[in-house]
């Protein structure tokens, strides 16, 4: 949705109001700026100084001139200098700390903005339209400040020397201004399509590269590319229009001014408007009326990269009013015993439709609880509640009888450690991707006692650096198993008193599970497990299993009971849970 001109131009303050942290560099561009605008209207007065110079036969005057040149170009290349450094320090600066803003911001989003928007858009407004706001916190402002003080200073200059002549240059103001209005309107349209059209180009492109196997596994090359182009071509399209809506509004002004000029020096030709003026001042005036058209010209040009910039930071001040994650309570935590009670939850992520309906458990300290049950029935959904990446709609989750919303968000994660059937490492040291986040300064034999747990330790050690080496993106460079114990090492080095265990096994082969279901079993002890698993072995030794369908229990009990009932769970049980096997989150 576009924007009004009244959100433009707060957000536009907004952006500016960056510019106080660095407000004494800003003085100094402003300064350096003012000073080399001076030099405009004192090369019309030179001209005045020389042609005198020579019209009155002054020697002296006529020696001193190249020095005079001298000085006005050295002031003037010092004076740009001063400014467009100090300007540049502001504006990388401005974005340095938007950026850092707006990363900062995805860091304590609320899941659901995740699941409403593409990781492509949220990239592409993190770098492209950050990058963006440099046009009008940097180039634009750069050269309002510069062409604007030239402007002033000629028309201040020309005012100082017939001011009634002068005058004629503001009839055109308000028609110039009506222009200028009117393109910045389609201006900014323009900028909103092509940021969202980058988004898109952004999507198309990561998801390509991440799934680069599955796209030449199945020939989608064509698609993807034909993707790809449509996206691009949609960027290039919009791109064309602000092209040339720009390029339309800047001739257009500079007619104006023509015109207005070219009166100007019509009425100045007549000798009884400027008959008492000296052959240097008549020069010196249409000089420095002439010297108005490139300054009008960039001040005009300025106008696309104004709009660019604005509706950029638009969007990220978007992002950066969306409301956080709730704080949480202030109640302290040492270690929690892991008692924890759903009581009569109900949630969904669309409100019409319902994932998790009248969900009541109780879970005592210590306990094994596994949870089975077709895909979709809300198993994940259910587990994602505990460390509130959502919240219930209706209902409340209690751990050690409290609400968890009574503990402090981060103090609440800390007391969980989750292992998930999609694993997340990152392109860094393996000891690094085990001791992440908080626990970055474990010592290394912590790391490997976590790793030696997790049966771990002999693939790492085998490779080229042991410890530290670079396991690539995602842990490219490792099996699916080797992949799924190092988040598993990663769990154990956190020693949380709740653990979450998402198909923790399930890219393991059958002897690494032997193994890592020892391992599990030693780490469970004392801990409050959440198990959602299909393996037939995991299930039968949980302390209390829980079936789940539709986002209902529709029967729990030990493994035992379960079977003597003969119903739902028992069926499962005879076909070995292979049809109720998880191929994605619920």
């Amino acid at each position: 949705m576009t924007a009004s001109p009244i959100d433009s131009w707060t957000s536009y303050k907004r952006l500016l109001g960056y510019t106080r942290r660095y407000w004494k560099l800003f003085a100094l561009a402003v300064v350096g700026f003012v000073a080399n605008a001076q030099t405009e209207w004192a090369a019309a007065q030179l001209l005045k100084f020389i042609i005198t110079a020579i019209q009155d036969q002054d020697q002296s005057a006529k020696n001193m001139f190249p020095v005079l040149i001298i000085v006005l170009f050295f002031v003037r290349g010092v004076t740009s200098f001063m400014g467009g450094y100090y300007m540049s320090m502001v504006s990388r600066n401005v974005v340095y700390a938007l950026r850092m803003d707006l990363f900062d911001k995805l860091l304590v989003l609320p899941a659901r903005y995740y699941h409403d928007n593409s990781p492509g858009h949220i990239a592409a407004k993190l770098l492209y339209n950050v990058e963006q706001v440099t046009a009008a916190a940097s180039e634009a402002l750069k050269t309002i400040v510069r062409e604007g003080a030239i402007v002033i200073g000629l028309f201040g200059y020309l005012l100082y020397t017939n001011w009634r002549l002068s005058m004629l240059l503001f009839i055109v103001g308000p028609f110039a201004a009506l222009l200028v209005r009117l393109a910045s309107k389609r201006l900014r349209k323009l900028a909103i399509r092509i940021q969202n059209a980058m988004g898109d180009v952004n999507h198309i492109a990561n998801e390509t590269i991440n799934g680069y196997q599955v796209v030449k596994t199945y020939g989608g090359e064509r698609y993807e590319r034909d993707r790809f182009e449509r996206a691009s071509l949609e960027s290039l399209k919009q791109g064309m229009k602000m092209v040339v809506t720009s390029g339309i509004n800047t001739p257009l002004v500079q007619l104006l001014m023509s015109v207005a000029m070219s009166a100007v020096i019509w009425i100045a030709l007549r000798p009884d408007v400027m008959g008492g003026t000296s052959p240097g001042e008549f020069v010196a005036y249409i000089t420095a009326a002439g010297l108005l058209a490139k300054p009008i010209k960039s001040l005009t040009e300025v106008n696309e990269k104004l709009q660019r910039g604005i509706s950029a930071a638009q969007s990220v001040f978007e992002v950066l009013d969306e409301p956080a994650e709730p704080a949480g309570g202030t109640r302290q935590i040492g270690r929690l015993q892991g008692e924890i009670e759903f009581r009569n939850i109900r949630f969904g992520y669309n409100p019409d439709q319902d994932v998790l309906k009248d969900f009541s458990l109780h879970v005592k300290p210590g306990q094994t609880v596994a949870i089975v049950g077709p895909s979709g029935s809300g198993k994940t959904t259910l587990v994602n509640l505990l460390p509130r990446f959502y919240d219930a709609q209706h209902g409340e989750i209690l751990i050690d009888g409290h609400p968890i919303q009574d503990y402090p968000l981060g103090a609440l994660r800390q007391q969980i450690a989750a292992v998930g059937q999609k694993v997340v490492l990152f392109a860094d040291t393996v000891v690094n991707n085990i001791a992440y986040g908080a626990f970055r300064d474990r010592p290394r034999e912590a790391v490997v006692e976590a790793a030696r747990l997790a049966y771990a330790d002999d693939f790492i050690s085998a490779l080229p650096q042991g410890y530290d080496t670079r396991i690539g993106q995602d842990g490219m460079l490792l099996s699916g198993g080797q992949r799924q114990r190092l988040a598993i090492a990663r769990a154990l080095i956190k020693d949380a008193p709740i653990l979450i265990l998402d198909e923790a096994t399930s890219a393991l082969d059958n002897e690494s599970e032997f193994y890592i279901q020892a391992a599990l079993e030693r780490v469970m002890e004392g801990r409050t497990t959440l198990v959602i698993a299909h393996r037939l072995s995991t299930i039968e030794k949980a302390d209390w299993i829980v079936v789940m369908d539709h986002g209902r229990i529709v029967e729990q009990g030990t493994h035992a009971e379960l079977l003597a009932l003969g119903t739902v769970y028992a069926q499962l049980h005879s076909r070995n849970f292979e049809d109720v096997a998880d191929v994605q989150p619920d």
